[in-house]
């Protein structure tokens, strides 16, 4: 087998945004069977929660749609990511300039926005629902499903699988 494809997914503190993202595009890549072809990750552009669990806002909101975040802990970015992963996925424009001041000039045609992906919304970024309303947990979870079946859909042209 080829070297699987890695995909990170980055937001402020990898407490709300980037382990929902981990979570869903994991259960999302596995329902395509793509998963033995991916290695994926989250992070977090700060260091105010490494190791922490995902908040319990976030894991209730997910696990109501079949979403298990349990097993994640947050961890910040290192220089290590931007060589090892082959797609940086920011969820806002402010953690995509963080990463992009962070990251060497030769690894920066790996970093975007998860928003990209979307097809259902014209979102340009997942909004950080950590001091807002419980909503804000549902929304966060649409955006992010759009955007990962999106970026599944080109995966699955790239890797060939149908």
């Amino acid at each position: 087998m080829t070297k699987k494809i890695a995909i990170l997914f980055v937001c402020m503190a990898n407490y709300c945004r980037s382990p929902t993202a981990e979570g869903v595009f994991r259960s999302r890549a596995a329902a395509a069977g793509l998963e033995p072809f991916l290695l994926v990750d989250s992070a977090a552009t700060s260091d105010y929660r490494t190791g922490h669990a995902p908040d319990p806002r976030s894991s209730e909101h997910a696990a109501r749609r079949g979403i298990d975040l349990s097993g994640q802990r947050a961890r910040q970015v290192t220089q290590a990511d931007f060589e090892n992963f082959d797609h940086i996925y920011a969820m806002d424009r402010q953690n995509l300039a963080m990463l992009m001041a962070a990251c060497p000039p030769r690894f920066q045609h790996k970093l975007g926005l998860l928003m990209e992906f979307a097809t259902r919304s014209d979102a340009d970024v997942v909004p950080d629902p950590y001091g807002g309303e419980v909503d804000g947990f549902e929304l966060v979870l649409d955006y992010i499903e759009d955007a990962s079946d999106g970026l599944i859909a080109g995966l699955r042209e790239r890797i060939g699988r149908d």
